[in-house]
């Protein structure tokens, strides 16, 4: 060693980066040179990392030195002579030998194992075939030995297994067919050493040679690793041959191998059956896996079932892998034992067995299995039968049925109605969270344990489909077996309270009734094609139900949600049993009436349940469709409405719920009838709302907010009127499907208007001037002036809180911003601040709200008013919106606008919109990503108000605040580059080749009128901004915001592209081009890392033959040769391809960059060994390396920004 300096200095290096003692200057100074001899010349680092693993080492240097040499075998291998190649590999198998001792680091020698295979690799097939004698005659040789021929083995198909971008196809092609080729020697060998290594083991075992034992055990393991990752892809039938899958299954029962041993049946039972291979066998092979995995299984569910307390947490844990591979199994190959009738029931029990099971992680795992399995014969009407009755499903084998037959038909034939009938009991008792009140000993409930797996509404989510399902194939024994449940849980009717527990079951229950009853009334189920004997029992069911809910007499609060709730969950049996609505109706408004309107009443307890009960309503009218109709025309609600509202028995919400649920019945009753009703519901809104007196004493200027505070009774009418409006907007007009921007036209038909288009001008003009009265209490000079109360009001509430802590599971009710309805009055004992806190923020959601719907209209809104007053109201005091207010405006009013205005009006409202959104956005995203990135905080100017705990808090929910914002306005950037809006500018494959003649070239002028992001880059004021953000974004550290500001700057190159604009030609070939490759540095932005490499091949490939920027860009970057880009060309000149051409970008930047675009190298990394740390040898964690692991800076000569820029 001493006579190689390089080698010292290397090791001296490694040891000053791993001693916790070493200064920061120092770690940080030898961090630097290692990285410099990895950058530096290749032989070098070849001849100095072969030193370093010398056995005469550290442990850690001889680690640091395999990293190295993995390091230049995946980048620089290229670097090397086919000589020097040759060369390296010998030495690389020449290392085997050393690390095989008995007290050898297991991390050297899984580093070596890697190293072996990563040469193979790329090497190919040739040094496979030369290596593979020597490694079966090595692993003849003891455990130790065949340990590390099985690592070898394991990582040989890694690039196969694995998704690398960087491998390309030839490449994975060619080590796919070496190693499909070497199957027959690999395989046997994996299969010798398993069985004579288990063998070994087990003798060894009982000769108390328990170290000799262990190392046999350790062998055992290896190889099945290595199996796993043959189960992958090698041919099941194959698996089979050799005897794999009878050596895994028989390690099922030893608690040692079981976990890796279930690992290999689980990566095999995810694969179906290949169209090239002969089904028999295939077939034969799985029916093998099916028997070995119901052996296995039949014995836990026996043992759990007898003796449950006997079974520990590490067999439940083995259960559930089983399980789980069995519900892989079943969901992909049951075609495989159709023909087997007996097996197919059997394997079917068991699952039942699993959906049934005390333990919630089995439960879950079958539930998987049902969903798959029971959906099938619902995609083929032919075999699925819509009846009462299969009781005599066929679990015989005697069916007298060709396998061929039963295979077409699916597993519905096994499924009797037992089965469906224990599915639909189980599912209905497991709909509650497991809790303090929702306890039982018979079933385990859901709970924090299956947390990683998916959350609770998730997992209910599936529950309520698996319910749909069934009701959808045996409608009647759906509905028999909810009512069944709902008699259970309801219990004493006659009770006037129940216990919180009963409570959640009904609730429980409720759902189930929902589900069952939407899958059967709601169109999954073809009603006339059910018997009537059927059809007439599924009525009787439904009817008894809804009598049994009118004659019950609850005024207890809770109680008269959950029975509303009930009657609501029958809304789409209404519409076929419509006599009975007008008793539905009428038991509501008797629900309503009973509960009293206590102001008193801390919990607000009734006044909600009043609330919910009118939602009810709603729920009713959408549910019920045209049922409801009759009672709407009769006007019979309007009237009993006007009555209880006379009487002071109807809250001004509660009121607003009720003319919602108006709205939607008459939106089943055409155009029409929603005009006739939404002039007689808005008819006292017009009158109060367009009155001057009250806009003058209130919307003159901010001071006026302070006087409508004062007179709380007439703040909450403006609320509720302002929320009203947003209803209306909701409720009326024809549905439109939700879909990306496309050109903006609104209107379903020619000649259409929308029903609120006639009063969209008088709600605009005060509602504008509301808005504009709310932005001014943050600015200068009345926000000084202002009291404490409207000062503190202007902070955060407790869930805004919550919501950007990520905490809202955690929130009190009392918490909970009320909800509507809860709002008519200040609430005994709510401070004034919290009302006008609540005030503020309903207004602004329910304002915001308003415009951007209204907005979605098209003509009717962007005709009937001023976009200059829209502009005055928005952007007068956008200078000092918190982010928070910034990035609701953004998402509820300025993209709807953006997206709908009429193309002949883009001057006239979105240039003066778009103008100070992204001058101030531009500005204050830059100031606070620069303190977070440079500082650590980000400074935002949103008052967070009062917040218990660390200062901690306050910076995630800061750091929160600016990744929306910036999330935001980099959606309006998205916006304006959508196709919709675009439709005028050409692909590039239209525009043709780069070096076309500059007559072909279109004034950017010429394309104003169909490329909204052509006519934003005309307004210089506009557009210097949004350019400005849309380079910046790349080093900021968020990937979403950067997937999100892909397509501007896609649509930017095709400007670039198909214009004369020269001044955007530049900025895209320059600033924009060296900003993308510096996000490539950021490895956050690794996800769309092959996006990012497509803009550049776009940009290089259209433009770099008009402008010299990109060559000059890439030329500037730290470790390309002019010979580099060359060869570079050269290669862009030989294929079309695009994928080949991005590829070729890709491996230049690498090359240019020294492997630093760490967004690159977090993909070429995904074949790296990764099963060593280095808490395995003992370094301190905090001997990380010294630079940032968000960004990297590339020591590239800094561009000057184009004079596009500087004037930003």
């Amino acid at each position: 060693m001493a006579a190689d300096p390089a080698a010292a200095a290397a090791a001296a290096a490694i040891s000053a980066v791993m001693d916790w003692r070493s200064s920061p200057d120092a770690r940080a100074a030898a961090f630097a040179y290692l990285e410099s001899l990895k950058n530096g010349d290749v032989r070098g680092l070849a001849s100095t990392s072969f030193l370093l693993v010398r056995k005469d080492q550290a442990p850690e240097i001889r680690l640091h030195g395999f990293k190295m040499l993995q390091h230049m075998v995946r980048l620089r291998w290229e670097e090397l002579s086919a000589t020097e190649r040759n060369e390296f590999a010998n030495l690389t198998i020449s290392l085997i030998s050393e690390v095989v001792g008995p007290h050898e680091e297991w991390a050297l020698k899984s580093q070596t194992a890697g190293l072996v295979a990563e040469v193979v690799r790329r090497e190919g097939v040739a040094l496979l075939n030369t290596l593979l004698p020597s490694i079966v005659s090595l692993s003849n040789s003891g455990p130790i030995e065949a340990e590390l021929v099985a690592m070898i083995l394991r990582w040989l198909p890694e690039d196969i297994t694995v998704h690398n971008e960087d491998l390309e196809g030839d490449r994975r092609r060619s080590l796919l067919r070496g190693l499909t080729e070497a199957l027959p020697h690999i395989l046997p060998l994996l299969y010798s050493l398993l069985e004579k290594h288990f063998i070994a083991a087990l003798n060894e075992h009982t000769k108390q040679q328990m170290d000799l034992a262990k190392q046999h055990a350790g062998t055992v393991t290896a190889v099945l690793n290595a199996v796993n990752a043959y189960a992958e892809w090698a041919p099941v039938t194959d698996l089979a041959k050799y005897g794999l899958i009878h050596g895994c299954g028989s390690l099922l029962s030893y608690s040692d191998f079981r976990l890796h041993a279930c690992e290999f049946f689980k990566v095999i039972c995810q694969r179906k059956r290949p169209v090239d291979v002969a089904v028999a066998e295939y077939d034969a092979a799985i029916c093998n896996i099916f028997q070995v995995l119901m052996n296995i299984s039949q014995q836990f569910l026996t043992r759990s079932g007898m003796q449950p307390s006997a079974i520990d947490e590490s067999e439940y844990e083995f259960a559930t892998c089983i399980c789980e591979t069995m519900v892989a199994l079943g969901s992909s190959n049951m075609q495989c034992i159709l023909a087997d009738g007996a097996k197919t029931f059997q394997f079917l029990q068991q699952m039942l067995e699993y959906y049934k099971h005390y333990k919630a992680a089995l439960h879950f795992q079958s539930l998987l299995f049902w969903l798959v399995v029971l959906r099938e014969p619902s995609k083929a009407k032919s075999v699925a039968r819509v009846s009462g009755d299969n009781s005599a499903a066929g679990h015989s084998t005697s069916t007298g049925d060709s396998s061929t037959e039963k295979e077409k038909k699916g597993v519905s034939v096994f499924v009797t109605d037992e089965i469906y009938r224990t599915i639909l009991d189980v599912s209905f008792k497991k709909m509650l969270k497991n809790s303090a009140s929702a306890s039982s000993g018979l079933v385990e409930l859901w709970s924090e344990e299956l947390e990683g797996k998916s959350d609770f509404s998730n997992y209910r989510t599936k529950l309520l489909d698996l319910i749909k399902v069934i009701a959808s194939q045996r409608p009647l024994i759906a509905a028999a077996s909810v009512v069944q449940r709902i008699n259970v849980v309801f219990g004493d009717t006659n009770q006037a309270t129940k216990s919180s527990q009963d409570l959640d079951a009904m609730e429980g229950a409720q759902l189930g009734l929902e589900a069952v009853v939407s899958a059967i009334f709601d169109g999954s189920v073809d009603l006339g094609k059910i018997d009537q004997e059927t059809k007439s029992q599924i009525h009787k069911i439904f009817e008894g139900l809804l009598q049994q809910l009118l004659s019950l007499k609850w005024t207890e609060p809770g109680l008269a949600v959950i029975h509303g709730h009930y009657l609501d969950a029958l809304g789409p049996f209404l519409r076929y049993y419509p006599d009975a609505v007008g008793s539905v109706v009428n038991k509501l408004f008797e629900l309503l009436t009973s509960l009293p309107i206590t102001f008193q009443d801390p919990s607000n307890s009734s006044r909600l349940a009043r609330l919910q009960i009118c939602s009810s309503f709603i729920r009713i009218s959408r549910a019920a469709d045209k049922a409801l109709l009759p009672h709407m025309k009769d006007f019979n609600i309007a009237d009993t409405m006007a009555y209880l509202q006379g009487e002071g028995r109807l809250l001004r919400g509660e009121h607003n719920h009720l003319c919602e649920a108006f709205l939607v019945m008459a939106s089943s009753a055409g155009v029409q009838q929603q005009q006739e009703v939404l002039a007689w519901l808005l008819e006292p809104h017009s009158k109060m709302w367009t009155q001057m007196e009250w806009q003058t004493a209130f919307l003159s200027d901010p001071s006026g907010l302070t006087n409508m505070f004062a007179d709380s009774q007439f703040m909450w009418s403006i609320y509720h009127t302002v929320t009203f409006f947003e209803k209306t907007l909701k409720r009326s007009g024809t549905k439109k499907p939700t879909a990306t921007p496309q050109a903006p036209t609104t209107t379903s038909a020619p000649g259409y208007l929308h029903p609120m288009s006639s009063h969209l001008p008088w709600i605009m003009p005060p509602l504008l001037r509301l808005l504009r009265c709310i932005h001014a209490l943050w600015a200068e000079p009345f926000a000084q002036s202002q009291t404490g109360e409207i000062k503190a009001a202007k902070s955060m509430t407790v869930a805004e809180q919550a919501s950007l802590l990520g905490e809202t599971g955690k929130l009190a009710k009392s918490q909970v911003a009320p909800a509507d309805g809860l709002l008519d009055a200040q609430r005994e004992g709510e401070s004034k601040e919290n009302n006008i806190r609540n005030w503020l923020r309903g207004v602004r959601d329910s304002g915001y709200n308003v415009l951007g719907l209204a907005a979605t209209l098209g003509e009717p809104l962007f005709r009937c008013i001023e976009g200059s007053s829209v502009t005055l109201a928005l952007m007068e005091n956008v200078q000092v919106m918190e982010f928070r207010h910034l990035r609701q405006l953004i998402h509820l009013v300025i993209i709807p606008l953006v997206k709908y205005c009429p193309a002949d009006l883009w001057q006239v409202w979105l240039v003066n919109l778009l103008q100070p959104l992204f001058v101030h956005c531009q500005q204050a995203l830059h100031y606070s990503w620069s303190s977070l990135l440079h500082e650590g905080r980000a400074k935002v100017p949103d008052s967070i108000g009062n917040l218990s705990g660390s200062e901690l808090k306050v910076e995630v929910m800061e750091e929160k605040l600016l990744r929306d914002l910036t999330r935001e306005v980099c959606s309006v950037l998205w916006v304006l580059a959508s196709p919709g809006l675009n439709s005028g500018l050409p692909s590039l494959e239209q525009l043709g080749p780069s070096n076309r003649m500059d007559s072909s070239f279109r004034d950017l002028e010429s394309l104003a009128s169909s490329s909204l992001t052509g006519f934003l880059m005309l307004h210089i004021g506009a557009a210097l901004p949004a350019l400005r953000i849309s380079v910046e974004v790349f080093s900021w550290t968020d990937s979403e915001a950067v997937t999100k500001v892909i397509s501007f700057c896609g649509a930017l190159i095709h400007l670039a592209v198909a214009t004369n604009q020269a001044e955007l030609r530049q900025f895209v070939a320059k600033d924009l081009f060296s900003s993308i490759i510096q996000g490539l540095s950021v490895e956050s932005n690794s996800i769309m890392s092959a996006e990012l490499v497509g803009l550049c091949r776009e940009i290089y490939v259209y433009l770099s033959d008009r402008d010299p920027a990109p060559k000059q860009v890439l030329l500037s970057l730290p470790h390309i040769k002019q010979e580099d880009l060359l060869a570079f060309d050269d290669s862009l000149s030989k294929t079309a391809s695009p994928k080949e051409q991005k590829q070729h970008m890709r491996s230049l930047l690498l090359l240019a960059t020294g492997n630093k675009l760490r967004a690159l190298a977090a993909q070429k990394a995904t074949n790296v060994i990764t099963n060593v740390t280095n808490l395995e040898i003992g370094v301190p964690p905090h001997t990380m390396d010294r630079v940032p692991k968000k960004m990297v800076t590339l020591d590239w000569p800094q561009y000057h920004k184009h004079d596009l820029l500087k004037s930003c």
